[in-house]
């Protein structure tokens, strides 16, 4: 199992199969105290352009296998993952700095999306259509070639697997390049596993670069004309950059952006089910997932019992240094992030916000907080926060609820919390979001399923079959077998 505490040394970037160090390193640092976790390889624009290179060179092999060969690797991928997983969940405290029972949930859940892009080998890969010249016609899915995956920091382990785990399974090679803030979660570590996995040289590869180098070095993997599709997960400003860059170039790109996500509480929602939900949407890993609860929006008949409920519960929850395991709310990512956070309080504050609970920073830690009084002209309500920090804001009607939800250019993930359930299926048609959940958090996802979201919350799908539509291509094939007559002059 890794140390925690002790420097690690990583095996440099992953390209054709080779480990291959940078000419420099970048510093990649504990959330919790600002030790050094590791030096990492700066790669450069270069070393993407060698690892398009070798992804390119690998593909027509990898997207001739046999299916039931590309699914036994992929399968073996999750196999290899789960023993590695207490190596997995000790990376997540340090590097990461998630709580404990963050990284076991990411370790438990990544295997199940490779079973499940192992899974999707086996599905239908197109159809027979109608012909009124008696053709065999078909539209076949094939695989595109070459795709870029870039992907964050929250859920390294998670958001990694799913941007590239069906791409893979459909035929496609990967080149992959994590964040600068985890690149051995989101980068490293999966080289090791698939390697161990047995997957072929070139078909996998992983390249890491510092802060400083992440401009050309995305650029190479967007712009690059050997690439043809793109997997990108992260803040809404970059995604935007991202998928005009790719359009530009005529290519696919599937981007899951931020959110503004709202949890919604009737009037006759169960009060234990609803402060719980509250409590794990907006303070899990530090309110930092693009599906964490940002606005709690309560009926105002249960507004004040709500709220002192919800305050009792946030504030029994420990802060501080996720290597101890009691832990549940660690650092922010990095000092940017706290300012971020930091800003929307103060302006909170300053245009008159109240603070039921939390309000305290130090560091790199932010407690849990909860306001009150929270107007559209404040920066928490208008931007998304990315940490502990939440308003709860009353309301009267159903149709005032869906108004708060939709105020806002996201539309990723809701949640709604009621006994009623077809007032809440009516409602959740006129959210504008990509998914919602009645009777549990916005904080939902499934391997199999089509995540993404709305408006500037992201285009495409990433899950199942929506993540083989993404990175597939669809061909019309036919098979004349009646002789279609052509005119006579002909």
């Amino acid at each position: 199992m890794l140390d925690a505490k002790a420097p690690k040394s990583l095996r440099g970037m992953y390209i054709d199969g080779q480990w291959r160090q940078a000419a420099r390193n970048f510093a990649d640092i504990n959330p919790n105290d600002g030790s050094l976790w590791a030096e990492a390889p700066d790669g450069t624009r270069a070393d993407a352009r060698a690892a398009i290179e070798a992804a390119q060179r690998a593909f027509p092999d990898w997207a001739a296998l046999k299916y039931t060969e590309r699914a036994k690797l992929v399968h073996h991928i999750a196999d290899v993952f789960e023993r590695r997983a207490p190596d997995f969940i000790a990376a997540v405290q340090a590097e990461g700095g998630g709580w404990f029972g963050k990284g076991a949930f990411e370790a438990h859940y990544i295997p199940e999306v490779f079973r499940s892009a192992s899974a999707s080998c086996y599905q239908a890969s197109g159809e027979i259509l109608p012909s009124e010249y008696g053709k065999l016609s078909t539209a076949q899915r094939f695989p595109m070639g070459v795709i870029s995956v870039i992907s964050p920091w929250n859920f390294p382990g998670i958001l990694t697997a799913r941007g590239f785990a069906f791409a893979l399974a459909a035929g496609n090679t990967i080149v992959l390049k994590p964040s600068e803030d985890t690149p051995y979660l989101g980068g490293i570590f999966f080289a090791e596993v698939l390697e161990e996995a047995g997957i072929p040289a070139g078909v996998f590869n992983v390249i890491t670069c510092s802060r400083e180098s992440v401009a050309e070095m995305g650029d190479e993997m967007v712009e690059n004309p050997l690439v043809k599709g793109v997997s990108f997960t992260g803040s809404t400003p970059v995604g935007r950059a991202i998928a005009a860059k790719a359009g530009a170039h005529l290519k696919k790109a599937c981007v899951e952006l931020g959110g503004k996500d709202s949890l919604i509480i009737l009037e006759d929602a169960d009060m234990e089910r609803a402060t719980q939900a509250a409590n794990f949407g907006s303070f899990m890993h530090q309110g930092q997932i693009c599906m964490s609860v940002e606005k709690v929006l309560v009926h105002e008949k249960i507004y004040d019992e709500f709220l002192e409920k919800f305050a009792a519960r946030a504030a029994k929850l420990k802060v501080g240094d996720t290597a101890d395991k009691a832990n549940v709310i660690g650092p922010l990512i990095n000092d940017r992030q706290v300012e971020r956070v930091k800003a929307q309080l103060d302006d909170a504050i300053a245009k008159g916000a109240q603070i039921v609970v939390g309000g305290g920073i130090k560091g790199r830690f932010v407690e849990p907080t909860i306001l009150t009084n929270v107007t559209p002209d404040m920066l928490v309500y208008q931007d998304e926060t990315f940490g502990p920090v939440v308003p709860v804001i009353p309301f009267a009607t159903d149709d005032e609820a869906i108004a708060l939800n939709n105020d806002t250019e996201y539309g990723l993930s809701a949640g709604i919390i009621t006994q009623d359930e077809a007032r809440a299926l009516a409602m959740a048609r006129k959210l504008e979001t990509g998914m919602c959940h009645v009777n549990c958090s916005s904080v939902n996802d499934e391997p199999h399923v089509p995540f993404g979201g709305s408006k500037a919350s992201g285009l495409g799908r990433h899950g199942g079959r929506w993540s083989i539509e993404t990175f597939t291509e669809t061909r019309w094939i036919t098979l004349d077998r009646g002789g279609r007559p052509f005119p006579p002059v002909f």
